[in-house]
């Protein structure tokens, strides 16, 4: 996530939320699951890389939640819900002290990461044996993946390419043309060359982006179908 994301998110940090608020059934999907896979949070140590507005943090316990997160603007409205900002910028730029974490996720942070390796590693040797690193995305061969993909490239969503197949309201186009956008496959590869072993998979929005926010979905096991994946890594 380079100078040029920063500010943009710096920009869009209330059309973020809003986003989320309008799709509201979506948004419900996704904090379902979220919820899901941090599981039991109670006297846990939790760390958020790329934690935003806190949006998704306002929903739980915040009580020991710490964050990292390069927009200021950001970064400041999660403090306000509760998130203990440890720094303002990159995760490449913060030395995270080994065996302190029982959690350490990624909410849509790696979306907007070049090189995966050294930030995973990092947060692999932050996590107490036994802890959990959590990545949650939108996939990069989902049906959403495609989509953002496809705005990035025409520069627009107003496409007859993209006539009646778009949601209603869309992710703006320029946080998801910040993104680098990754594969599930590429994000599972990268933690096996690091020597995780154990993985669990759980996914939602399994409808076409057209029909996600007509009603809230379950979550359920896997990540070959989802338009919003976690990969739950153990160390």
């Amino acid at each position: 996530m380079g100078k040029e994301t920063r500010q943009k998110f710096d920009g869009y940090a209330a059309q973020y939320d809003e986003w989320f608020m309008k799709n509201e059934h979506l948004f419900t999907s996704e904090l379902r699951l979220f919820k899901e896979v941090l599981g039991d949070i109670t006297g846990k140590k939790l760390l958020s890389v790329g934690c935003g507005s806190g949006l998704f943090e306002s929903y739980i316990d915040c009580t020991h939640v710490e964050g990292i997160e390069p927009s200021g603007d950001m970064g400041k409205i999660a403090e306000k819900r509760g998130v203990n900002i440890i720094k303002y910028g990159l995760i490449e730029e913060v030395d995270l002290p080994d065996n302190t974490y029982d959690i350490i996720y990624f909410n849509g942070s790696s979306s907007y990461m070049e090189d995966l390796t050294p930030v995973y590693a990092k947060s692999l040797r932050a996590l107490k044996e036994g802890g959990r690193l959590i990545l949650l995305d939108v996939p990069k061969e989902s049906a959403f993946g495609f989509m953002y993909l496809l705005g990035k490239s025409l520069n627009t969503y107003d496409h007859e390419y993209l006539k009646d197949a778009m949601p209603e309201l869309p992710y703006p186009l320029a946080l998801a043309a910040s993104g680098v956008w990754h594969t599930t496959e590429e994000k599972i590869n990268v933690l096996k060359a690091l020597g995780i072993e154990k993985f669990s998979f759980r996914q939602t929005l399994i409808k076409n982006p057209l029909y996600t926010n007509e009603e809230p979905e379950e979550v359920s096991e896997g990540y070959k179908s989802g338009g919003y994946v976690a990969i739950i890594a153990e160390k």
